[in-house]
């Protein structure tokens, strides 16, 4: 929702803010709702309030219950309802609409005049019936007393459908060559009709002849209007018995009184558009006229302006709900808006809720515009010999100028239009210096950060633009300095090249060495376009290339080679200044120990034999402290100490151990003893062959 304010009246866009598509599943719709935050302010008023492409017209029924819209592309007709906030049907049809009118006090009769000459009728349940008229119709208006249809169009006749009988009737002929605009009164069922000659006749239905007559563009013409063409009428709108207003196709609104034929008021929208709608608030005494661009609401007696709207898109058509501050509007756009201005009457009862959302919302920021005034400062004044009106009420100051009434501006304007021409000159004489500015030549200025590599870039850049002017066909790429990507290389001095570095000294011969073959390439491309050089020379020159060619590449193979000579003997250089460094602070930062009583000393080759020893194999130190018998005794120049120590087995070794163990009490366990097995006689004892049984 938009909040707006012009000339001190509050104006809400309930239609502004960002549409989602119909084929978003809800929960998407619930996931953009959470993270954007113009569709959280978004407020649908009415659900699918919108067309496929354009809305040509929309209307109110009666009852105030439903919201008629006519549309294209494809041509339909929707239909909303008020109590459920939501579309009720939509009916496609075969031709775009005209113009459209409900007949009834809700949407069961209506009528639609297509732009093919086709007149439709609809139901309660859709398609009625279908006839044609004999000319093209622009407008047409329903007599309720006697149930005919006036239809007016590119004909000079009024023509008559009487929808009792179900015929034609006998035709109104008008003095006009073509008819835009009708409207029947709703008190004593007066019919006008306007012309394309700016004229507006006025006839009575019941003896069917003309009454009266009015010339609507010559009453049009006020000071200072500048007119370019005939005004034609193009809105009509009865308001009471006796008031009407007629809107022209050059901007002006003229406000009739029915007993007089000169206009009691002349509003000009300033806009040269013609007016496409016209509503009558009774309640303020207001006159709500709109253009392509722009609606006025303005008061009917003094022309005064109390608010404007300005949609983003082209206006077709206006509509205010009875009885309240809400106003719809029909586009070209997709969307149709809803704007409530709470200074013209309450929400409707279907909306009561937007009473309180307003009152939530007066403290908003909102933005002021000024209606039918000029703003202008003192340099303007002193062009326009003005100056002694500072100070007056014609002038309101406002920041570092005025405000003026756009009337007296353009009359002044007028008046001094002698001094224009001194103006469109000075703009020219401008305009060529500048020309010629751009024609000098252009210093090429250098980047604080890798002036070098930039220098390069342009040196390359030249020689490429050089070779594709020669080209018939070609075009030069663009260079790394003119690219937004690569601007930071030549403004933050973090990316500056260092180029005592080593990976730059390896490299720097490499693309140096390819920087030279590249323009060589571009030279001989150069030739070859020019057609300087012969075949024979050519091939010589080629000969001479490849033996270039070879001698660069050893050339640069010695220079890389060379480059890693000196970097190492830079590290070698470094590495012994680091260690007399290292010796230096080592010397500076010598203890002495004091022997203390019962130390004894030990000279320094014992700490070499030591140094010695922790070099040799664990095996051979053992076997050494075993022959000396110092055991596990460590001397060192402080003092001795005895370190003793036990290794730590992983988890997977100690399970793999105690797994053992418990195995190896397992098989005790089950082992038997043989020394049941064992006797003091022999093997064989006693079972030789037919020994012993005679014995017994």
């Amino acid at each position: 929702m938009q909040v707006s304010s012009v000339n001190d009246v509050k104006i809400y866009n309930l239609s502004h803010g960002k549409s989602l598509p119909e084929w978003l599943s809800d929960r998407k719709k619930r996931q953009l709702q959470k993270k954007d935050a113009d569709i959280q302010r978004r407020i649908e008023l009415i659900q699918d309030f919108e067309m496929p492409t354009v809305c040509t017209s929309i209307k109110v029924s009666r009852d105030g219950q439903f919201i008629l819209a006519a549309g294209t592309y494809k041509p339909r007709v929707r239909c909303y309802d008020t109590y459920q906030l939501s579309l009720k049907f939509e009916r496609c049809l075969d031709s775009d609409v005209v113009a459209f009118d409900i007949l009834s006090d809700d949407y069961s009769k209506l009528v639609f005049l297509h732009c093919d000459r086709y007149v439709e009728f609809h139901s309660q349940h859709g398609h009625y019936y279908k006839t044609r008229i004999p000319k093209f119709g622009r407008d047409f208006s329903y007599h309720y007393p006697s149930c005919d249809l006036y239809f007016v169009g590119t004909s000079s006749e009024v023509f008559r459908l009487n929808l009792e009988q179900g015929r034609f009737l006998s035709s109104l002929q008008t003095d006009a060559i073509e008819n835009n605009v009708c409207d029947i009164n709703p008190v004593h069922h007066l019919f006008a009709t306007g012309t394309s000659e700016g004229r507006v006749e006025c006839w009575d239905p019941r003896v069917r002849n003309r009454v009266g007559l009015l010339d609507c563009a010559l009453s049009s013409l006020t000071e200072g209007t500048v007119v370019q063409a005939l005004p034609s009428v193009s809105a009509l709108k009865f308001n009471g018995s006796l008031s009407m207003a007629v809107g022209t196709s050059t901007g002006q609104v003229l406000i009739y009184d029915l007993r007089s034929s000169q206009p009691l008021l002349v509003k000009d929208h300033f806009y040269n558009l013609p007016i496409k709608s016209l509503n009558f608030h009774n309640q303020l005494d207001l006159v709500v006229s709109a253009d392509n661009k722009i609606i006025k609401m303005w008061n009917k007696d003094t022309g005064k302006v109390f608010s404007s709207i300005q949609p983003q898109s082209n206006v077709n058509d206006v509509c205010i709900y009875p009885h309240s501050g809400m106003i719809f509007t029909a586009n070209e756009d997709p969307k149709m808006n809803t704007f409530y201005i709470p200074a013209l009457g309450p929400a409707p009862r279907w909306c009561s809720f937007l009473d309180n959302l307003t009152e939530e919302l007066e403290e908003s920021p909102e933005s002021t515009v000024y209606d039918d005034y000029k703003f202008v400062t003192r340099k303007d004044l002193e062009n326009l010999g003005l100056s002694h009106l500072v100070g007056s009420s014609l002038l309101r100051a406002y920041m570092h100028g005025y405000f003026m009434d756009i009337r007296l501006y353009h009359k002044v304007k007028s008046m001094t239009n002698p001094f224009a021409y001194e103006e469109y000159r000075k703009d020219k004489i401008r305009q060529k210096i500048e020309e010629s500015r751009t024609q000098r030549v252009q210093l090429k200025k250098l980047p604080k950060v890798n002036k070098e590599l930039a220098l390069k870039l342009m040196e390359e850049g030249d020689d490429e633009a050089e070779l594709a002017s020669r080209k018939k066909r070609g075009k030069a790429l663009p260079s790394i300095l003119g690219d937004d990507r690569f601007k930071l290389m030549f403004e933050n001095p973090d990316y500056q090249v260092d180029e005592q570095s080593e990976e730059f000294r390896l490299l720097n011969p490499i693309v140096s060495k390819v920087g030279q073959k590249r323009k060589k390439k571009l030279r001989l491309l150069a030739q070859e376009e020019l057609g300087e050089t012969e075949k024979e020379e050519e091939a010589e020159g080629q000969a001479s290339s490849e033996e270039e060619s070879s001698d660069d590449d050893k050339s640069w193979v010695d220079e890389v080679r060379e480059q890693r000579r000196l970097l190492r003997q830079e590290d070698r250089d470094r590495r012994r200044q680091e260690r007399k460094k290292a010796d230096r602070n080592t010397t500076s930062q010598l203890q002495f120990y004091q022997i203390k009583a019962g130390e004894e000393f030990k000279s320094f080759n014992d700490m070499a034999h030591k140094q010695k020893l922790q070099k040799a194999s664990l095996e051979d130190r053992l076997k050494l402290e075993e022959h000396s018998g110092t055991g596990n005794i460590a001397d060192t120049a402080v003092g001795s100490k005895q370190l003793t120590f036990t290794l730590k087995k992983s988890e997977q070794q100690r399970k793999q151990q105690q797994a053992e163990q418990e195995h190896h009490k397992e098989r005790k366990k089950l082992r038997r003893s043989a020394g049941h097995l064992s006797s003091a006689r022999g093997r064989g004892w006693g079972r030789g062959r037919g020994k012993g049984r005679g014995l017994h």
